[in-house]
């Protein structure tokens, strides 16, 4: 095969854009010269336009100039497309996928990027950046090129989402930061809950006695008590003294 030969058979692969002139029309389509020494191109007439059609005259004239896709190759023919394909398609979106896109959208909750798919791909308002943000255009607005990872997508749903946080370096402060528990964070205080919670509410502590201190302690009460109760018994009879002598005296005035 000589050498042109060859670079016209590697430039004729999926999504490749080429022009050709419309030599035929047919019900079902079109048939393009795509120039020497290739096979001729195909365009079916689902792939003239987006829009339903009903007639291929309405899409394009014998004679006329047109930009196509290649769609695939076969032996007997080229199939093209006039639907300018997507640059990613489903199948082609993998996790961990980094890709370029650019800011189709704002809300409170993210940011819509166009990727090249079907559809815009979500950055979370939580995947924007490190660290906290109220709002995605605190950092992006419509219109920006950014970079961005792909974390999960749904074909069913037709849902992508992307990260922008995850293509850019870990902050510094971030990997100094001081892990909490385990083995490297600060050791646990060795007072009990209880312990703490009286000092935070600065409750007078009771001391805790043993059996035999209380035990003790009865003793000591009772002990007390029977000498009060002896004490006042040992006061009832000199109160009888002093009123014995009053009677008598008051009789000897009578006298």
């Amino acid at each position: 095969m000589a050498e042109n030969e060859k670079t016209q058979a590697n430039a004729l692969e999926p999504k490749t854009k080429i022009k050709g002139t419309i030599t035929k029309i047919t019900i079902g389509g079109a048939i393009v010269d795509l120039g020497p020494k290739q096979l001729p191109g195909v365009i079916h007439i689902s792939q003239l336009q987006k829009e339903h059609l009903t007639k291929v005259e309405d899409a394009v004239q014998i004679g006329q100039e047109v930009e196509m896709w290649v769609r695939r190759a076969k032996k007997d023919r080229i199939e093209l497309t006039m639907i300018e394909p997507l640059a990613l398609e489903w199948r082609e979106m993998k996790p961990e996928m980094t890709i370029k896109g650019k800011v189709e959208r704002l809300e409170t909750y993210g940011a819509f990027v166009d990727i090249g798919a079907e559809r815009p791909g979500l950055v979370h308002v939580s995947e924007i950046a490190h660290g906290y943000i109220k709002n995605p255009s605190q950092i992006v607005k419509v219109g920006d090129e950014v970079d961005v990872m792909i974390l999960e997508v749904n074909r069913r749903k037709k849902q992508i989402r992307l990260s922008m946080k995850a293509t850019l370096p870990e902050p510094a402060e971030s990997a100094n930061k001081p892990k909490r528990g385990g083995r490297g964070g600060k050791k646990r205080s060795g007072r009990s809950v209880a312990a703490m919670m009286a000092e935070f509410n600065d409750e007078p502590k009771v001391p805790q006695h043993t059996a035999m201190e209380m035990a003790w302690q009865a003793a000591l009460d009772r002990a007390d008590s029977s000498k009060k109760s002896k004490a006042k018994a040992e006061k009832k009879p000199e109160s009888n003294e002093i009123q014995e002598e009053l009677l008598s005296r008051t009789l000897e005035q009578r006298k």
